[in-house]
């Protein structure tokens, strides 16, 4: 039995999400210390609240939003500072931790501080996250101005952390590795317990996800694609006509996404993976401004299983398009060419984990499994 401490960044559900569908089972092997920030760790605490898994509240990074609700990265930038000054004071806390505890193995899911902590003490660590893609992933298939802002992103990945023992990409797309990346494993989507023990069904309501808003489009196609609605990430309030609206509540939601006819949702590579693996159509809008987005977007467009609009132009006509199941319909090609058992990623993802965990593998020479 080994000593895990695992830290998830906080920004967006997708990395708690992430953490969440691989800690029971890492839990039933190993101790395990779980960091989260903000959103994540009020989404996490309860849920492990009277387990052996020990979650603990850390200081993170937010996203900021400028006042067109665009996604804002000089805001950004500049919001941070305050925790790139207190970073030193969080590492040396960390560290100690990671001594106290006496850590074999670090796995971190783009959170900055703690692989830090872990090179102080020698712990070896593991990336485990999707925006690694950014430096493993072949984009040139990409347009011209996606890769320019790809590789953009990656300066502010590496910027992050570096010397981890190992990669694992969590993504629902599986383009060629770049040549002469070593040292990564592409893996599916990590499902959460109830995406995995659910029994997909082709119902007739849509699932909406939206993170903080909805422009004045994104409403009006909802409402008049004449099919039930459940909005989540808005907040409840009272009905409109077929649109619903509810907290996010994770066992409704995934009985909702498991049972729907499609999902429209903002461009997150988790959410996006999980509706694919349930068999499921996606609509994605990335969020204005969020290049990672924009990326994941087209990466749905080239499987063929999912369709890419934006909240400034989206109209029923859209969701139609969704909605149809006869010859030639997304969920028609979704369902004879989607590889549902590679989309998700956990049993890859714990075999990787385990792998590095015995013997403890020095720098670049942690096992690939088969």
């Amino acid at each position: 039995m080994a000593n895990i401490f695992y830290a998830v960044s906080g920004e967006g559900r997708g990395h708690a999400a992430r953490a969440r569908a691989l800690i029971e089972d890492l839990a039933t092997a190993h101790n395990v210390v779980l960091y989260a920030p903000g959103h994540a760790y009020h989404f996490l605490a309860p849920i492990y609240r009277n387990s052996a898994v020990d979650v603990r509240p850390l200081p993170g990074l937010r996203f900021h939003y400028t006042a067109r609700r665009n996604l804002g990265y000089l805001k950004t930038g500049y919001r941070s500072l305050g925790y790139v000054r207190a970073l030193p004071q969080l590492v040396r806390r960390l560290t100690r931790d990671l001594e106290k505890g006496g850590a074999d193995l670090v796995v971190t899911d783009f959170e900055p501080s703690l692989p830090r902590a872990a090179q102080r003490c020698g712990v070896p660590f593991i990336s485990l996250d999707h925006q690694h893609f950014l430096l493993t992933y072949d984009l040139s298939s990409l347009p011209r101005s996606l890769r320019w802002y790809a590789g953009l992103m990656a300066q502010s990945v590496k910027a992050f952390y570096w010397g981890q023992t190992h990669s694992i990409v969590s993504s629902f797309y599986f383009p060629p590795l770049r040549t002469g990346v070593r040292d990564v494993t592409q893996i599916g989507v990590l499902m959460r317990p109830e995406i995995r023990h659910a029994r997909p069904d082709y119902g007739q309501h849509l699932v909406v996800y939206l993170r903080r808003f909805a422009g004045p489009n994104v409403r009006r196609a909802l409402t008049e694609c004449g099919y039930p609605v459940r909005i989540y990430g808005l907040g409840a309030r009272p009905p409109e006509g077929l649109l619903e609206f509810h907290d996010i509540d994770i066992r409704r939601f995934s009985e909702d996404l498991a049972t729907c006819r499609g999902l429209v949702t903002t461009a997150g590579n988790q959410l996006v993976g999980e509706a694919l693996y349930l068999g499921k159509p996606v609509l994605a809008m990335p969020e204005p401004g969020n290049r990672e987005q924009a990326i994941n977007a087209y990466f749905l467009a080239q499987t063929g299983a999912g369709s890419v609009t934006s909240m400034d132009v989206i109209n029923h006509g859209h969701l139609r398009r969704l909605i149809e199941d006869g010859p030639g319909s997304i969920a028609q090609y979704l369902d004879s060419h989607i590889d549902r058992r590679r989309l998700c990623g956990n049993s890859a993802a714990l075999d990787t984990i385990n792998q590095c965990l015995a013997p403890t593998p020095r720098l670049g020479q942690c096992p690939v499994p088969a």
